[in-house]
């Protein structure tokens, strides 16, 4: 798949993922069993990850960002979930957020925001979801009324990544509670935190320990007109599935990398671990197991590529990245689940990682919209690019 990329970019992608393999191999790879069980938020590593540069992988250079493509910036993601799938979530939904500013801010939101985003002393993420609101996002109920050259917003917002440690989030609302069709009346903000908005609480996870989920609440939380992602109301939908296609890709490549942890763990204890008299990798049944997680695992990670190199393009890849997002999560429930099996009781012990895995990986088939919902954009995709 590389071949779409000159050789100075394959060469710059190979330096980057070098200084991401060492650091996760130093500074994340010895302490995530105890940061996991704790529940702790890695602050060290965030520290760490802002040093080089991961919070503008994707913001372009003159904004102060590293400028990567998104097929780079996928097996980033690939890489650091094969260590930790909650790292990854604390860049991602950052980058969804200075992405909806990068395709969509004005000029002056871009040279704002953008390089406050990039160094991650300002960081955060999207806050779409509500208590009764997760798929169909027109039916959600926080409002923002103008007053004057400012926005009076009130409503809650749940199950939002980096809610207690981030500090500036791309806020869903609706400016028209009135008007038909619904997403007319929807608008995109930077919502940074302030007077009037607070996180209420942490949200209890079965997985994705590490990174804070919380339920925030807005009471009269008063922004200035110029926070208005692109300066004109009712383009919040649009803003917002705007950001779905990267959110998916690199959703798919966490389930890559996923995948491929597990897929490594069973195929290391399958030479170890002996009964009658062999190992364990000798025995058909065994051996059938590790093929049909291996070829899976192939199938998601070329299809997540695809989906990547179609958005780095230009091109339209919504298709695309709901066909890499449902055959990438899915493979990486299976192989978890495979791997547990292979790994027998050790598999559900908290001394071994598969058990973390196992946990982490329904979460990818949920978030960024559900399986069920990508098969239906498929589907959709299909009979519109095949008319008859």
């Amino acid at each position: 798949m590389d071949g779409h990329q000159s050789p100075e970019t394959i060469e710059v992608e190979t330096q980057i993922l070098d200084v991401v393999n060492k650091f996760l191999v130093r500074e994340v790879e010895p302490h995530v069993m105890a940061l996991e069980h704790a529940d702790e938020y890695p602050a060290d590593m965030v520290e760490g990850m802002k040093e080089f540069g991961l919070f503008g992988s994707i913001i372009p250079e003159e904004y102060g960002g590293v400028g990567l493509n998104v097929t780079t910036y996928a097996k980033i993601v690939e890489r650091v979930t094969e260590s930790w799938m909650s790292l990854s979530g604390i860049f991602n939904s950052h980058l969804i957020m200075a992405n909806a500013v990068m395709r969509f801010g004005t000029e002056e939101q871009k040279r704002t925001w953008l390089p406050k985003f990039a160094t991650g002393d300002v960081r955060g993420g999207l806050a779409l979801t509500e208590p009764n609101c997760g798929t169909d996002l027109q039916a959600i109920r926080t409002s923002a009324k103008r007053d004057g050259n400012e926005y009076v917003i009130n409503g809650t917002k749940t199950w939002i990544s980096n809610g207690i440690h981030g500090s500036c989030f791309a806020l869903l609302v609706k400016t028209d509670t009135e008007i038909e069709p619904r997403h007319k009346g929807m608008s995109l903000f930077i919502a940074p935190k302030g007077e009037g908005f607070t996180a209420s609480r942490k949200l209890e996870k079965l997985g994705y320990k590490g990174i804070d989920s919380a339920e925030l609440v807005f009471e009269d939380y008063r922004l200035s007109a110029d926070h208005l992602i692109g300066g004109t109301e009712g383009m919040g939908l649009k803003h917002a599935m705007g950001g779905l296609e990267l959110g998916r890709i690199n959703v798919a490549a966490r389930g890559v990398g996923v995948a491929k942890r597990a897929l490594d763990l069973a195929v290391a204890y399958a030479q170890q671990r002996e009964t009658f008299g062999q190992p364990i990798a000798q025995h058909q049944s065994i051996q059938i197991k590790l093929a049909d997680m291996a070829t899976k695992l192939e199938s998601s990670r070329h299809l997540t590529r695809a989906a990547a190199e179609a958005l780095d393009a230009g091109e339209r890849c919504d298709m695309e990245a709901g066909m890499a997002k449902l055959m990438a999560t899915e493979t990486a429930l299976f192989n978890a689940t495979e791997s547990m099996r292979i790994h027998g009781a050790y598999g559900y012990s908290k001394e071994f990682e598969i058990e973390r895995l196992y946990r982490d990986a329904p979460l990818l088939c949920i978030g960024e919209g559900t399986n069920e919902l990508q098969r239906i954009i498929i589907a959709r995709q299909l009979v519109a690019r095949n008319p008859i």
